[in-house]
């Protein structure tokens, strides 16, 4: 087993990664030990996964709940969060309870908003068993959920107490589902690590193909990096924000085409590809590293270019992301493989890159 620290004070907190981890955490029973415990999941993970978890716990929780949700993208808003709180409120669960989210990052989320929230706060951990959850969302404590005008735009800052990442679960993942978690491993690359982009280009096959080894390690240095970035600004009140890079652009591609139609690593994906784009534009890069990174990306299975929308569209797709100030959008772009910068763009370069990576 793996483990990487986030230090954050008081919320700190370990990541542990490794193989059969699901019914054999000690970290994991001892947090239950004599709590309330709910095991939140969803309709796809629920029969895989989460009840191995939850009879793992089932000896050391004082009560034991499962909270299934219907799986995917489009649930992330209201009605299904409320199904979290119905079932914690019909079994009285107290402030000394426990969550703990099992499935992949809309799980996670919902679970931790949920968290974040009952009773002002509870505790709660995350078990992601989807890559793109391992590697960023149940690392950092951002939780929320969707709103029909903005992706994630309602949610909390709330740390959990244990990340937990079992590589095994990737094994049942979907082939596109997993394309869709290598592009969060690239985006770590790209931003912070330029000798970690060069082994994700060496082992895209062995990774895709998931050999247990390069998997491993590619899951433990993402979660190093986005650690260290949070440990500096946990609330992304400036560095953190560059974990963004192509989100801009791929937060406005799911809002658009309705969340659920493109993954979110897919989005991310091609977002990245117009972002880089955009860097070469402002002269900030060389075409090369544009080329290097948008050859990853397809690598990995991921889209490279955005849906045909005018630029119109895009611009007010991306005027409702969190980085945007008083409607206009700021962008994550790198200064070079493995360095990157936040700011605002002119219309123009941003008009040609639109023009050049959508359609």
């Amino acid at each position: 087993m793996l483990s990487v620290p986030v230090s954050l004070g008081e919320r700190s907190y370990p990541i542990h990664i490794g193989t059969g981890l699901l019914a054999h955490s000690e970290a994991l029973k001892a947090l239950a030990h004599g709590r309330m415990v709910a095991v939140v999941t969803d309709s796809h993970v629920a029969g895989l996964y989460a009840r191995q978890v939850s009879e793992s716990l089932r000896s050391h929780a004082s009560t034991l709940i499962e909270v299934v949700m219907p799986a995917g993208e489009a649930n992330k808003g209201f009605d299904a969060l409320n199904l979290i709180f119905d079932a914690l409120l019909e079994a009285r669960f107290d402030r000394g309870s426990l969550i703990v989210a099992v499935g992949g990052g809309v799980v996670g989320d919902m679970a931790g908003f949920a968290a974040a929230v009952y009773q002002r706060g509870i505790d709660f951990v995350q078990v992601p068993t989807t890559l793109l959850a391992q590697v960023d969302s149940s690392v950092g404590g951002k939780t929320g959920i969707n709103h029909p005008l903005g992706k994630n735009m309602i949610g909390a800052f709330h740390q959990p107490r244990l990340v937990l990442i079992d590589v095994d679960t990737l094994r049942t993942l979907p082939a596109r589902e997993l394309s869709a978690g290598l592009a969060e491993v690239i985006k770590h690359g790209a931003i912070a690590d330029p000798a970690y982009f060069d082994s994700i280009e060496r082992d895209m096959a062995q990774l895709r193909a998931l050999d247990a080894a390069a998997m491993s390690s590619a899951v433990a240095r993402s979660c190093e990096i986005k650690a260290s970035v949070v440990e500096r600004d946990e609330r992304e009140g400036g560095l953190r924000a560059i974990l963004n890079f192509g989100h801009t652009f791929g937060h406005a591609i799911e809002a658009g085409m309705g969340y659920g139609h493109w993954l979110h690593g897919e989005a991310v994906g091609a977002g990245m590809v117009m972002a880089a784009d955009l860097s070469r534009r402002l002269g900030l890069i060389a075409p090369e590293v544009s080329e290097r990174l948008t050859e990853s990306i397809a690598a990995a299975g991921l889209p490279v270019r955005g849906p045909a929308w005018p630029v119109s569209r895009y611009v007010e797709l991306m005027s409702v992301d969190k980085k945007a100030e008083q409607g206009t959008p700021k962008f994550v772009l790198l200064d070079a493989l493995g360095s990157a910068r936040v700011q605002k763009v002119a219309d123009q370069p941003l008009a040609e890159t639109l023009a050049a990576c959508v359609g």
